[in-house]
């Protein structure tokens, strides 16, 4: 097989490929052989076949695909050994290709075109600066961490008295236009509200105070803004819960009430493991650099962005093939149409921009992915999810071996992967240019973002 490379411009190429008998013809052979072995053909018996009845049937269809796996090993391995970076994938030319007969030929020529990343250089030095905005921590954000420890290690107790943020549980039972239970009304053994979700605040005084055991009737209609909550609550259609306008009776059963953790030892040692934090000011200190590491994500975030702005702004004029760009896009998806594609375009060749030149910076500082970077952001990951539900200072086997079962999946490991080259590409962006360093208050830096919309 001979292939042939002829460039047009910088941009796009064609390669052209001739296959000869002598490419195909042994393995199209084998193939015919096997078929007149397991053909199953009325008249003949399995082996028995003539040959020339099997290439009758088969061979037209045999020949055209043991061509096209030619094409396909072929044409990707010249681009891989020849390391061409292609965008998007080759197409059958629309000028150069001649009709192929798979009856009458036994040579053939297919012609491809290609669309060439170009060639360009990143300017990293201390002559490209870029803002980086140091977020504050202030004691809003202290307390606001303490409450969230707190609140996550706090319990759920059994009172006796209602208080507005309790959770009631009890017997509903719908009463008459007397006031008396209606026997054939509406009744719920196990109802669950909180006066805290009550609109209406004369209903919702009609709770305070309340014990447990005892009664207090009220008016779901009144109490509640929507047929969806009454309806839930009293397990009925929201059709029903619509027309409903009596009053009812619960009989308090149970009074749950979640109960902050106190900010002592006990607290400190169930967020950080024992004899880690040993006084209220190691704690706040604690969760100061908590929010300082967050903080430092959120600023990496924005300087990711502004320096996405710069350095692809410093690519403008560069050329690329948009002819066979827009003509891939409309191949590779068949809900896009040439509008469409034109429409959105021009921020696609923005986003391509900044793909290739986070390639060339990755290319050029010789940045690889390694199996411990993945496990290391993988236990990160986990570590999250865990903390999430509470789950602190777990073992480093239980997170290694929960990262491992994330990894096997293969999407979550693709997308792993891009976020660490991400990071591995951000730092080196960031230990190369001027950083104009900015304190900022937290308020104020999601507010650029708010601006940005």
């Amino acid at each position: 097989m001979n292939i042939v490379r002829k460039d047009i411009n910088g941009v796009n190429a064609t390669l052209t490929l001739q296959i000869e008998k002598n490419d195909y013809q042994e393995k199209v052979e084998k193939t015919l052989r096997n078929y007149r072995q397991k053909a199953n053909i009325p008249g003949f018996r399995p082996g028995n076949i003539p040959t020339s009845l099997v290439k009758k049937m088969y061979g037209k269809a045999v020949l055209a695909e043991e061509v096209n796996r030619l094409i396909s090993e072929k044409l990707f391995g010249y681009i891989r050994e020849n390391n061409i970076r292609i965008l998007g994938e080759p197409l059958p030319s629309l000028t150069e290709q001649k009709e192929i007969d798979f009856d009458t030929q036994d040579s053939f020529e297919f012609v491809f075109d290609l669309g060439i990343a170009p060639e360009f250089d990143v300017e990293l030095s201390q002559k490209v600066s870029a803002p980086f905005y140091d977020i504050q921590v202030d004691e809003k954000m202290i307390e606001n961490a303490v409450k969230s420890y707190t609140g996550r290690f706090g319990s759920y107790d059994q009172v006796e008295t209602v208080e507005e943020d309790d959770v009631l549980k009890g017997e509903l039972l719908e009463l008459n236009d007397k006031g008396k239970v209606n026997e054939e009304g509406i009744k719920v053994a196990e109802a669950v509200l909180s006066p805290k979700y009550i609109k209406d605040e004369a209903q919702k005084a009609l709770f305070a105070g309340a014990v447990k055991d005892g009664v207090v009737v009220f008016n779901p209609k009144k109490a509640f803004e929507n047929e969806t909550e009454i309806s839930s609550m009293l397990k009925i259609s929201k059709e029903d819960a619509k027309e409903l306008t009596s009053d009812f009776q619960l009989t308090i059963k149970g009074i749950t009430r979640f109960k902050e953790a106190e900010l002592n030892q006990e607290l400190f040692d169930k967020a950080f493991g024992e004899g880690v934090i040993k006084s209220e000011d190691e704690f706040k200190q604690k969760l100061t650099e908590e929010i300082k590491t967050s903080l430092v994500v959120d600023s990496d975030y924005k300087l990711m962005i502004d320096a996405k702005d710069i350095l692809v702004k410093k690519l403008d004029g560069l050329q690329f093939p948009d002819v066979f760009l827009k003509r891939w896009l409309l191949a590779s998806d068949e809900n896009k149409t040439e509008e469409i594609i034109d429409e959105q375009y021009p921020k696609m060749i923005e986003e391509l921009k900044w793909h290739l030149t986070k390639e060339k910076i990755a290319k050029d500082k010789k940045i690889k992915i390694e199996n411990d970077d993945l496990m290391a952001f993988a236990k990160k990951a986990a570590q999250a999810q865990f903390a999430q539900y509470g789950m602190m200072g777990l073992p480093d086997e239980m997170l290694e071996n929960y990262a491992k079962e994330m990894l096997k999946k293969e999407d979550a490991a693709r997308n792993m992967a891009d976020r660490v080259m991400d990071e591995k590409v951000l730092n080196v962006i960031k230990s190369s240019i001027k950083l104009n360093t900015k304190k900022i208050s937290l308020d104020d830096f999601n507010k650029m973002f708010e601006n940005a919309k």
